[in-house]
């Protein structure tokens, strides 16, 4: 019979983890426990931090939000300072599995699931957040981008925990947007997405732009080549298609059931040009 463990304290769970070094480390399971029961897991033990009171729940730390990984993804929707200093991370939050999958799976689990479709990632890319590691000797912090290595690979180390995850509320940009595109409106994965900020100058043209694409490469796709090409510039139809061509070289996509890497190609094109066109007009002056 396989031991589940239920720690309360960091204290427990590093005693937990040095008896138990093989054991798979979960919140809320959604993934974890899928995967057992298709048999491609078989962990010697459980380790559960639902209990894990300290690393659940938001905390504000000057301009930023620091969230506890054990928190539920429905506990930051219901969380007002998230709505309302990440509304980024909260729209796409929104746009995960169910409300029983809501109920259930924590932001920490979507993080280190390290699912080139996980919806919390993108916004946390573009927000430049930060993990916060800990282990019994000692904490460490790195950028998201970092801590995200491959499909289903983080740079977390043996007997390391995500406790959560400080992220910059963002300043002075006007326009926010998370999107994506499934086979269906619910429940269904990303066949691609797209978290995006927009900052105008005062004359209308765009002072910074950052963008992160879901589902179109081993991790989330940023382009540095797209932001620059559109600082300073005002939208018109032909800055938007050049962008466009851009971004659609930038992804990295593959074939697999939910669409083919032309299509999703083409999809994470067609999401800027979206969210670009929708600039109103007065910021395009």
């Amino acid at each position: 019979m396989r031991k589940v463990y239920l720690p309360r304290t960091p204290e427990e769970l590093w005693t937990v983890l040095d008896g138990e070094p093989e054991a798979a480390v979960y919140a809320g399971g959604t993934d974890l426990l899928v995967r057992m029961r298709a048999g491609q897991l078989d962990p010697p033990a459980l380790v559960c931090l639902e209990r894990m009171e300290i690393w659940r729940g938001a905390r504000e730390e000057s301009a930023a939000l620091w969230v506890g990984a054990c928190t539920t993804l429905t506990g930051l929707l219901r969380d007002e300072r998230v709505g309302r200093r990440l509304p980024l991370l909260a729209a796409a939050i929104s746009a995960i599995g169910s409300p029983q999958v809501r109920n259930m799976g924590t932001l920490g689990g979507n993080l280190c699931t390290a699912s080139p479709a996980g919806d919390s990632l993108p916004p946390l890319y573009v927000m430049k957040a930060e993990v916060e590691l800990c282990s019994s000797r000692e904490t460490r912090r790195m950028p998201v981008r970092e801590f995200i290595a491959g499909p289903g690979r983080t740079r977390l180390r043996k007997g390391e925990i995500l406790a959560g995850v400080r992220v910059d509320a963002p300043q002075g940009f006007q326009m926010h947007r998370f999107e994506k595109i499934g086979q269906r409106k619910a429940l269904a994965c990303a066949i691609a997405s797209l978290a995006g900020l927009l900052k105008f100058s005062d004359d209308g043209n765009l002072a910074e732009a950052r963008f992160a694409w879901g589902s179109v490469g081993p991790t989330v796709v940023v382009s540095a080549q797209v932001e620059e090409f559109l600082r300073g510039r005002k939208i018109s139809q032909s800055t938007v298609e050049e962008a466009a061509d851009l971004a659609e070289r930038a992804v990295m996509p593959i074939d697999d059931v939910r669409g083919s890497a032309a299509y999703r190609r083409e999809v994470a094109g067609n999401l800027l040009r979206k969210f670009l066109y929708e600039i109103p007009r007065q910021d395009r002056k």
